[in-house]
């Protein structure tokens, strides 16, 4: 989720409401949680979903409660509606770890370092096992207690979260920590590398700036090109009819495009590809 010209959270209330939010939408929708990090103008969220519209689901129930508690508390009406979300499929191991790896990266754009920075589910990755945490249990508040620090009257009596000393959620209680540690081999130092290496600029047209414009055919080409190149380790052009309309509805989820620039660059006629959306949505 990305504002426009906006900041999104403006104090320290703000930033731990969204990270609520971010738990509370994410069990509302049926997606889990792996990974986040809040910053004055955007968020990063990766999730674990059976489904694309799930996870859009997702991203859409966060803004739109967000915006409710924005609103509320600031008087300023429609300010969110500039805001934009995006879901996104990652596709292949390298993408699953550079893109977990660029989310708490993303502490960077409010001048914190990664370990320090306090609205990320980092600190939550990585833990010794044998450390004891505590805090407030989640499903033992009153509804007027879950009301004031969760900001929700979504029954919760069957989550295992806590609220810290702060009255902040703690992540290491509502997020996949298990998926993000084997997805680096369970190995500490392989995901502090991936951080320290990876190429933001590229993950931030891959996952921010890409999904949000339309590309020319000759770029549109190029993407379509390395997704067939990373699904099937061979050209588009070589690709059986079959094997294109399974990469159609990931590349129409991912990129802004249309039916006919979707069937230029896969030299298929308009109705086929509107087929194939059709029936493998």
């Amino acid at each position: 989720m990305k504002g426009v010209t906006n900041v999104l959270c403006r104090d320290n209330e703000d930033y731990s409401v969204m990270v609520k939010y971010t738990a509370v939408c994410a069990h509302r929708k049926n997606v889990i949680v792996i990974i986040y990090t809040v910053v004055a103008n955007h968020c990063h969220v990766g999730v674990l979903a059976s489904t694309y519209e799930e996870a859009y689901a997702f991203a859409e129930e966060l803004k739109k409660n967000y915006a409710q508690w924005f609103q509320t508390k600031y008087l300023e009406k429609r300010v969110l509606k500039g805001v934009s979300v995006q879901a996104l499929s990652l596709d292949s191991d390298w993408y699953v770890r550079n893109a977990l790896a660029y989310i708490p990266r993303n502490s960077l754009d409010n001048g914190c370092p990664v370990d320090k920075y306090r609205w990320s589910g980092y600190r939550a990755m990585f833990r010794n096992s044998s450390q004891r945490i505590s805090g407030i249990p989640v499903d033992k508040l009153t509804r007027r207690e879950q009301d004031r620090i969760l900001h929700t009257r979504e029954p919760l009596k069957d989550v295992p979260w806590l609220i810290d000393g702060d009255g902040d959620l703690m992540p290491e209680t509502f997020c996949d920590i298990a998926y993000l540690e084997q997805a680096f081999d369970h190995d500490q130092t392989f995901f502090l590398k991936t951080i320290g290496t990876v190429n933001t600029a590229e993950m931030q047209e891959k996952l921010v700036d890409a999904p949000r414009r339309r590309l020319p055919d000759s770029e549109f080409y190029k993407v379509v090109e390395d997704t067939a190149q990373r699904w099937f380790k061979t050209s588009l052009s070589l690709l059986p009819l079959e094997k294109k309309k399974r990469m159609l509805p990931y590349i129409r989820r991912s990129h802004r495009t249309t039916v006919n620039q979707l069937a230029r660059v896969f030299k298929l006629n308009p109705e086929e590809v509107r087929d194939s959306l059709t029936h493998l949505v």
